[in-house]
């Protein structure tokens, strides 16, 4: 699964990255071996003995406590956008406007074309995310456990470019 998720990053692209519930680190891992040496790291991890253990293995990333406060946290470090976000948050377990919240700052603090890659065990997330994001990709990875869907979203091109017509007759 870990590997899956990673190869779905656009590394090229990445110099600013975040992964919300990291857990144990078995995806950081894989996310450290592919990263461009610039790059900034975000960590949002909400149990304080994993990210404990996180801040020892990975000194050189920013820890925060709560993705949601995802949009606070990256601007306090004068980020204002992210190239990717990788996910594995249980939204299932989320209240319907928790949810909406995270979503809705993932969706924000992607750049237009940032890669959103969100590991679920269901179905459940496609409607909510395919309103958001431009969906590339579900991936079912039977031999996980317990089996999990990858998602890839890509955050569509026009978003965040406004256009301004002037009706105004001159």
């Amino acid at each position: 699964m870990a590997k899956k998720i990673v190869q779905s990053v656009r590394w090229d692209e990445v110099r600013t990255i975040a992964e919300l519930g990291p857990g144990t680190g078995a995806i950081t891992r894989l996310i450290r071996s592919q990263l461009p040496k610039s790059a900034t790291v975000f960590l949002f991890e909400r149990d304080t003995k994993m990210r404990s253990n996180l801040k020892k293995t990975y000194p050189e990333f920013m820890f925060h406590s709560n993705a949601s406060y995802l949009l606070k946290r990256i601007n306090q470090e004068h980020v204002h956008q992210l190239d990717s976000i990788v996910c594995g948050l249980p939204f299932f377990n989320f209240s319907r406007e928790m949810r909406q919240n995270i979503l809705s700052q993932i969706h924000t603090a992607l750049r237009p074309g940032g890669t959103l890659v969100l590991y679920q065990y269901s179905l459940h997330m496609r409607k909510q995310l395919a309103e958001l994001f431009e969906m590339e990709k579900i991936q079912f990875v039977p031999f996980s456990f317990p089996p999990v869907f990858v998602y890839v979203c890509r955050k569509r091109q026009d978003e965040g470019q406004r256009v301004t017509i002037d009706l105004r007759k001159t």
